[in-house]
């Protein structure tokens, strides 16, 4: 399969495609170039199937723990089936980590108690509020097509074509 060059070398190309796609999940929108958008939009689109395909692989454990009076208590946690921890997986293996944003006047303890169980913050969005999106439209008969490019026009400079790359 044949890839644009985009006037990168191979290491740094392939790290800008990560980051753009990585912004383009988290953030929903991103202002781009159209060569660039053309092959962000690829990658997203085959990341976004494969969330929609495993999103519901879960199954509900009833586990044992001991608290600080050594007292055990039964928990139930949801644990992913493995080929939902392999799609989560293959994604963190191409998108980057990005941290979760503090609220406004929000102390650092209140912080972690809200973002405990979300260790990748991208990761847990696709497969919580982008996967389930897209899986109701596939209900509807509209197969792929997740991401929509708009026309801006020329960058003034070089000219260069800019679009916004966005989830619809």
């Amino acid at each position: 399969m044949a890839t644009r060059k985009l006037g990168k070398p191979s290491d740094q190309r392939v790290a800008m495609l990560r980051n753009l796609t990585t912004a383009l999940l988290w953030n929903g929108k991103i202002v781009t170039t159209e060569a660039r958008a053309k092959e962000v939009r690829s990658i997203a689109e085959k990341i976004i199937t494969l969330a929609m395909g495993e999103y519901m692989n879960t199954v509900t454990v009833e586990k044992e723990k001991m608290n600080d009076k050594k007292q055990i208590s039964k928990v139930e946690v949801v644990n992913d089936l493995p080929s939902k921890l392999h799609a989560r997986r293959q994604m963190m293996a191409y998108l980057y980590d990005v941290p979760e944003e503090k609220k406004y006047k929000e102390s650092k303890p209140e912080y972690r108690e809200r973002t405990k169980d979300r260790a990748h913050a991208v990761i847990e969005k696709i497969f919580r509020e982008i996967a389930p999106k897209y899986a109701e439209r596939t209900k509807d008969g509209k197969l792929g097509g997740y991401t929509r490019i708009c026309k801006l026009g020329p960058r003034r400079g070089d000219a260069a074509e800019m679009v916004v790359l966005e989830l619809i």
